[in-house]
């Protein structure tokens, strides 16, 4: 039985749309011109990637984005959120820029108008050209500078026909799990260089900013992060104090700065890593936007843990909750919480919920239709919990699922599957799951409700 979803509290002109990123979904990693990324080299790297994947071909959409607009529009989106190849437009992270990287974002973009779909651009999703993690990557400044330069060159290119912008997508996890865990590209484990890259991912961003503002003066930017609720899970002292940690290492660091409230000073104390800071800077980096795009998949509950890594925070796995494939605990509650939180604590005007999806282990039956009554469950329930959020003020603009296709889903490989269509890696074949139809229902149910 569907849940009830309040879809009169979305406003008329509310944006439904679905997200992939370049990586993930491109392949032709290296056609007409494309240089390798950081994630070229991370995923070729053995023991890297469950069962040895790589993003060589993904979903091969380099080929096959015509048919991938019209699975859109099928789906009744009008909204779609991709992200640009930094390697595929300028190779070297700097220097020349390739024409058939730029023209075939061209095409793209042109053809999701066509469809009547509006495109939303990010920048940068995670895949740093090779040659700039070579000289240093995010730990240095020149790579936020030359960030800046690419951001201008395809501001430039799409500006009169893309208007909503985003600079980058979850920079905690290019941060902190690619140089602080290892578990992503560039695959490094070091606290300096993590917070040395935080600083010059937020720094890359205001700069960014300030570069798309100038070449495309209607533009509509915006910053993309990833965040969590967090919960201790005890009332002892200890572990209250870990869950203000957890809180500002996965919240404040990396929302404060942009809103003008500087890097947090206990987080600060805590990692003890001197920033490489400039006068300005933080003006900069706390440029305004236009909007704010939360991602959402999972809380988190933890303990404190003085042995372990910063921020001396560990999560634990609550009994009998609901999980995805993934093992995520799946809280929707969450996702109306921070909502609420971007709303009072920092005064947002305009927000999306530009990422918002579940893995399972789906299977086509032998009628050829996927089945995914848990993904559709999920999705009923986070879009529920945003009309909550709507009635209690949140100004919220848009809800991007995450993803439109299943994918390569970095570290994981290709197993776990987000899509609200089935991708057959084989074959190519795409096919609408059930939750694609459902989504498909709640639009134009949506649409409806407002005549």
């Amino acid at each position: 039985m569907s849940a009830p979803i309040d879809l009169a509290a979305f406003p008329r002109d509310f944006a439904w749309g679905t997200a992939t990123s370049a990586y993930q979904i491109e392949g032709a990693v290296t056609a007409d011109g494309r240089g390798p990324s950081i994630w070229d080299t991370f995923s070729h790297t053995p023991g890297k990637i469950d069962n040895g994947d790589h993003g060589d071909e993904a979903c091969d959409h380099y080929h096959r984005w015509p048919e991938d607009i019209s699975l859109m529009k099928r789906l009744g989106t009008d909204a779609y959120r991709l992200s640009l190849a930094w390697p595929r437009i300028v190779p070297g992270g700097d220097g020349p820029v390739n024409a058939a990287g730029l023209d075939f974002y061209d095409r793209l973009v042109d053809g999701l108008l066509d469809a009547g779909i509006t495109p939303s651009v990010t920048v940068y999703h995670w895949d740093l050209p090779q040659a700039l993690q070579d000289r240093g990557g995010w730990a240095e400044r020149e790579t936020a500078e030359h960030f800046a330069a690419y951001a201008s060159v395809v501001a430039e290119r799409l500006g009169d026909r893309v208007t909503q912008w985003a600079t980058l997508n979850e920079p905690l996890c290019s941060a902190w799990i690619g140089h602080l865990e290892g578990r992503m590209a560039p695959g490094l484990s070091d606290l300096t260089t993590a917070v040395r890259a935080s600083y010059h991912l937020l720094l890359g961003h205001g700069l960014a900013t300030q570069a798309i503002r100038a070449a495309a003066p209607g533009a509509q930017i915006g910053l993309v992060t990833n965040h969590s609720t967090v919960a201790a899970a005890s009332t002892r002292s200890e572990d209250i104090a870990a869950a203000v940690r957890m809180d500002g290492h996965t919240n404040r660091w990396w929302l404060d700065p942009v809103y003008g409230r500087g890097f947090p000073a206990d987080m600060r104390e805590l990692y003890g890593v001197d920033l490489p800071e400039r006068p300005g800077d933080l003006d900069t980096i706390a440029a305004p936007l236009d909007w704010h795009g939360l991602n959402y998949y999972f809380p988190a509950t933890v303990v404190d843990d003085p042995e372990g890594p910063v921020p001396y925070a560990r999560e634990v796995r609550l009994p009998d909750v609901p999980r995805s494939g993934l093992d995520w605990q799946i809280d929707a509650d969450g996702l109306e919480a921070l909502l609420m939180r971007l709303t009072d604590d920092y005064g947002l005007s305009r927000i999306y919920v530009t990422e918002n999806g579940s893995a399972f282990p789906d299977t086509r039956g032998p009628d050829g239709a996927v089945h995914d009554p848990e993904r559709t469950r999920y999705l009923e329930q986070h879009v529920a919990a945003c009309a909550r959020a709507v009635r209690k003020g949140a100004p919220l603009a848009g809800y991007y699922a995450w993803s439109l296709l299943d994918n390569f889903e970095w570290a994981y490989g290709y197993d776990p599957r987000f899509g609200l269509v089935h991708v057959d890696y084989p074959t190519q074949t795409r096919t609408i799951k059930s939750s694609g139809h459902r989504y498909a229902e709640i639009i134009s149910a949506h649409r409806q409700a407002h005549g």
